[in-house]
């Protein structure tokens, strides 16, 4: 049966589903599911790249920041936690610049938590010392170090809501094809707001994204002594609430094709909500998770001495079947293009207020 055909049963049994419900089981029904099925996501033949498939020279710089950290905690036994390694490549890539510094590398412990079947088989196909699998952080037990995520929370499944006379939410229908209906906001979902304090007016559309606020309380009771480092797609609240953004910020990704069509290719596509940083930075305070800085990736890569690792030829700093103009496109992407989108959040828990030299040349209110 085809995921399509499972929704629309769930509709018709049960009445209409929120948007939420809809986009989880888009995205991670079992088997069926776009990141569940045993498909290519990430690369030239899937639907999209992220920063670590563009350059070796993102998990390198990574690396240096994983390094101060390092430092900052007094050189102690160190957990990395990735969130969502996708194919594998920036745990890879990180391993390989931190094995250099032998005296971290001798301590270190790199975790991944990934749901995925498809995608786990892919990582262990070429990740084995130091790398262990779970299912969830708290499997872990309590850890001194840093949780990592790259382009992981616009891929949580948000509910989407609609200012009319008061809050409503959207709700997915079935009548000779999916349609929207808007019912009335949970208090949850009005609650995210006030304690934003985000007025919305009459007719925007945004997303809300309850999924980040719990991963953060996760992390928060796992995490004893360390840093939280987030990187994603997404603004402070003061620029992702804008009148321009009244329609929201979903979109969906396939074949590298960029539509705004929930609704097709079911199962078979990506979808993605920019992320609200400033609520990040809210639940975190509330969870013990003190900012250390926010910025452009661009702005971050730089500071910790991207072009100064290119022009001394770091470690192996490219693969050697790109040519150079493809070699300069992936860096000039890497700062430039998503480079200035993706942006950048540290946390910190249980240490002294520090400056992390990732955030030196500029930082963004949160």
């Amino acid at each position: 049966m085809q995921l399509s055909e499972i929704i629309t049963e769930k509709i018709s049994s049960k009445g209409p589903i929120s948007f939420r419900d809809f986009m989880e089981m888009a995205l991670y029904y079992p088997q069926l599911g776009y990141y569940t099925s045993d498909r290519n996501k990430i690369g030239a033949k899937g639907d999209y790249y992220t920063s670590s498939n563009l350059s070796t020279v993102f998990g390198a710089m990574i690396g240096r920041q994983l390094e101060e950290m390092w430092d900052l905690m007094g050189r102690e036994a160190f957990t990395i936690v990735e969130y969502g390694a996708g194919t594998g490549a920036l745990c890879h890539d990180l391993l390989e610049y931190l094995k250099t510094n032998k005296p971290l590398y001798n301590q270190l412990r790199y975790c991944i938590i990934e749901k995925s079947p498809f995608m786990r088989q892919l990582e262990k196909a070429h990740l084995s010392e130091k790398v262990e699998w779970y299912d969830a952080i708290a499997d872990i037990g309590e850890f001194n170090g840093c949780v990592l995520s790259n382009e992981l929370l616009d891929n949580f499944s948000v509910h989407e809501v609609v200012m009319a006379d008061e809050l409503m939410e959207v709700f997915v229908d079935y009548d000779n094809g999916f349609c929207e209906v808007l019912l009335p906001a949970q208090q949850l979902l009005k609650d995210y707001l006030q304690q934003l304090h985000i007025i919305l007016p009459k007719g925007f559309r945004t997303e809300i994204n309850l999924q980040a606020i719990d991963w953060l309380k996760e992390i928060a009771r796992s995490l004893k002594k360390g840093f939280v480092l987030t990187i994603d797609y997404g603004y402070p609240s003061i620029e992702l609430y804008r009148e321009y953004r009244c329609s929201g910020t979903l979109v969906c990704y396939h074949g590298h094709q960029i539509n705004a069509d929930p609704y097709h290719y079911i199962g078979e596509q990506d979808i993605t909500a920019h992320v609200n940083f400033s609520a990040l930075h809210h639940w975190g305070l509330k969870n013990g998770l003190e900012c250390c800085g926010f910025t452009e990736q661009g702005y971050f890569l730089r500071a910790l001495g991207l072009m100064d690792y290119l022009r001394t030829g770091g470690q192996n700093v490219e693969s050697e079947h790109l040519s150079h103009p493809e070699k300069a496109m992936s860096i000039f992407r890497l700062l430039n293009d998503i480079g200035t989108k993706l942006k950048v959040l540290i946390q910190q828990k249980g240490l002294i207020a520090a400056e992390l030299t990732g955030f030196a040349m500029g930082r963004i209110l949160v």
